[in-house]
């Protein structure tokens, strides 16, 4: 069983404008009840399950960037095994609550029971900041703009940059392009001073499109293309300082 954890403490659903997403594996109330008012400080929206056997199957449905686990022993370290064995490409921030204290391989933080304000303050604050940085790597913006660029032997291309992000960009290609080719393309972003120069390589093709890793970038170049990207990376600010 879950359900939204701001209608199981007080009925009343959280809105759609949340941006991160967490799950919340517990049966405590004392515990969701000490940690609620952080969750909420830091705008996220969060779902609760009371059983680490039933969550996978809900992480498989959701779009999670949290995962909050009051540990359980062996169900608990199934459903961590589980976590990072998916196939999802993009994997969420573990945050493991156990009673005893001992490593527990795999969860980004561990806090030991009982919990305090002041620790389950600063614990959620770093996975907030790790969550930001990861969205900020994963997130791709469309782009489709004509480019021109230059291969390693000196070849020019016409492409369209159809997707970028923090580490690369998606083209859409009529040359022919093979992993591990070397460019050199000038990206024009909408409402830059002006186009940045990147140094890409190609890491995969298929069918007139490419994935493209950036390999090195000119420092004023880097501060344009990051500010245009924290730009359009929006994320619901927190209530707190973070």
């Amino acid at each position: 069983m879950w359900l939204s954890f701001v209608q199981f403490l007080t009925g009343v659903p959280m809105t759609s404008e949340m941006a991160f997403e967490c799950l919340f594996i517990s049966k405590d109330a004392e515990l969701l009840r000490t940690i609620s008012g952080i969750l909420q400080e830091l705008s996220i929206c969060v779902e609760v399950c009371f059983r680490a056997g039933k969550a996978f199957d809900i992480l498989q449905k959701l779009q999670t960037d949290l995962v909050v686990i009051d540990w359980e022993g062996e169900e608990s370290r199934d459903l961590l095994q589980s976590i990072w064995g998916s196939r999802k490409r993009k994997k969420p921030i573990v945050v493991a609550i156990s009673l005893h204290e001992m490593p527990i391989p795999g969860a980004h933080i561990v806090m030991n029971k009982p919990v305090s304000q002041p620790e389950a303050r600063n614990s959620f604050k770093t996975a907030y900041r790790m969550m930001l940085i990861d969205h900020r790597k994963n997130v791709r913006h469309a782009l489709m703009a004509r480019i021109n660029g230059t291969l390693e032997d000196g070849r020019k291309i016409r492409a369209i940059v159809t997707d970028l992000g923090d580490g690369g960009a998606g083209l859409c290609c009529t040359e022919e392009l093979n992993v591990g080719d070397s460019l050199r393309l000038q990206l024009p972003l909408p409402g830059a001073s002006r186009e940045v120069l990147v140094h890409a390589r190609v890491v995969w093709t298929r069918e007139g499109r490419a994935g493209c890793e950036f390999v090195r970038i000119p420092p004023v170049d880097l501060m344009i293309l990051n500010d245009w990207l924290k730009s359009r990376t929006i994320v619901k600010k927190p209530l707190v300082a973070v």
